[in-house]
């Protein structure tokens, strides 16, 4: 029987069969035999989220076969790929043509199909989410038939499917908005808990990308700003690049991680230590090699949306729940903002949010960490990342989005049967 497990090594599958299709019609004969045979069918990403979301014992379609950018309009400024294209290789090729998406997230090994179906997103921007920049995807539903969703052609079933977990039917196509490339300017410094905390408004208004980094145990952040600017690109050089995010970011801190795990009780002097060694930097380049950056270095994660206008306060109380407890926490937190969108299961759906990530190395019991931090965000009505770590439920998950009924009643519509859930979905959709 063969094996699926994901990045991070949580989800495990063994479905009864697997299928590697190479087109759309591919993918409709593999849904209509899969109803005949009754059983649930998933096509997982590069399994880069951290719960069982793509997990099924039925069918699994590996996307590999799927790949590759099909259209370009630059009329309509949209790029067509197809859902097994990763987010590298729709980056390479949109800067080979001139082209980049507008934000995107930290790292880019998923596929278009899974990045848009969990709500992958960077920060600031016009948009942050992938999904919001989806202007047309093509998908087969649990009949099997391949539709067509654009802003013209069954634009109800594109509002919604722009961020669909994978449960409304199986993409095989998604066009994304996109322009002309631009030059981002990034610029890293480090800074204290106070002065972060009072000067953090000012500096997502005044920037068109900005985020921090705060060391638990510590009072120190580690703050980014990525801006758009006319002037030709000054990259890091190839030393430095590579002494930066791949040596110090991925294999020093995997070293650093290992020696937390032997001895907890440092690990607040490492984080210390680390902190204080932050210099700061700038450079520029294209779009996707200063938002993205490679991580060898395997976690665990949890992240929650909260209301922009309760975001810092959320975190101090993170902070202090950290503070009086015996957790050890090795991980930086993420602190980013992302405006408001209009998809109906969005974190940021109807309201500017601030996002809040939590990670833990593998070799240490997360668990408890993130049920305690996940206390303290519900409290904020904080809304869980899709493909991120939660213990939420449909029941208390419904009141938190205004537009939920809506989501229902389009996966009623196209997956009536219910021939792509799993238990991951039925816990945060409902059966």
């Amino acid at each position: 029987m063969p094996t699926w497990t994901n990045w991070s090594g949580l989800a495990t599958a063994h479905p009864a069969q697997e299928l590697s299709p190479h087109d759309a019609s591919e993918v409709v004969d593999a849904v209509i035999a899969a109803r005949h045979q009754n059983l649930k069918v998933k096509m997982p990403g590069t399994g880069h989220s951290f719960t069982d979301i793509a997990v099924t014992d039925g069918l699994l379609l590996r996307p590999g076969g799927l790949r590759g950018i099909t259209g370009v309009d630059r009329d309509a400024m949209t790029v067509t790929a197809l859902a097994g294209t990763t987010l590298h290789e729709l980056n390479e090729g949109l800067a080979r043509l001139g082209l980049s998406l507008h934000n995107m997230g930290d790292i880019e090994e998923q596929t278009l199909a899974g990045a848009v179906s969990t709500g992958t997103h960077g920060t600031g921007g016009l948009v942050s989410s992938l999904s919001a920049q989806v202007a047309g995807l093509e998908m087969v539903t649990g009949d099997g038939t391949l539709l067509c969703a654009t802003a013209e052609e069954n634009p109800d079933v594109l509002e919604v499917a722009r961020l669909g977990l994978g449960a409304l039917g199986i993409l095989t196509s998604v066009t994304v908005r996109v322009e002309p490339l631009f030059t981002l300017e990034a610029h890293e410094s480090p800074v204290r808990w106070d002065e972060a905390m009072a000067g953090f408004d000012g500096e997502v208004a005044d920037n068109h990308h900005y985020e921090m980094y705060w060391f638990p145990h510590t009072d120190r952040l580690l703050t980014k700003r990525n801006n758009r600017t006319l002037d030709d690109p000054e990259p890091l050089s190839r030393f430095r690049g590579w002494l930066d995010d791949e040596f110090l970011t991925n294999r020093a801190f995997g070293w650093v991680n290992r020696l937390g795990n032997v001895r907890p009780r440092m690990i607040p002097r490492i984080n210390d230590l680390s902190a204080r060694a932050l210099s700061e930097r700038r450079y520029s380049d294209i779009p996707h090699k200063v938002f993205t950056s490679p991580r060898r270095v395997v976690f665990r994660e949890m992240e929650y949306a909260v209301p922009r206008a309760v975001g810092l306060q959320a975190l101090a109380d993170v902070r202090a729940l950290i503070d009086r407890s015996d957790w050890k926490i090795s991980f930086p937190v993420e602190i980013r903002v992302c405006p408001a969108d209009d998809l109906p299961l969005s974190t940021a759906s109807g309201r500017e949010s601030v996002y809040l990530a939590f990670h833990m190395n593998p070799q240490t019991d997360h668990t408890a960490y993130f049920r305690g931090v996940e206390d303290v965000l519900r409290a904020y009505d904080g809304r869980p990342h899709w493909g991120k770590l939660n213990s939420r439920t449909a029941e208390d998950l419904a009141p938190a989005y205004p537009r939920w009924s809506e989501f229902q009643a389009m996966r009623d519509r196209l997956d009536p049967d219910r021939l792509f859930t799993n238990p991951d979905l039925d816990r945060v959709l409902g059966g």
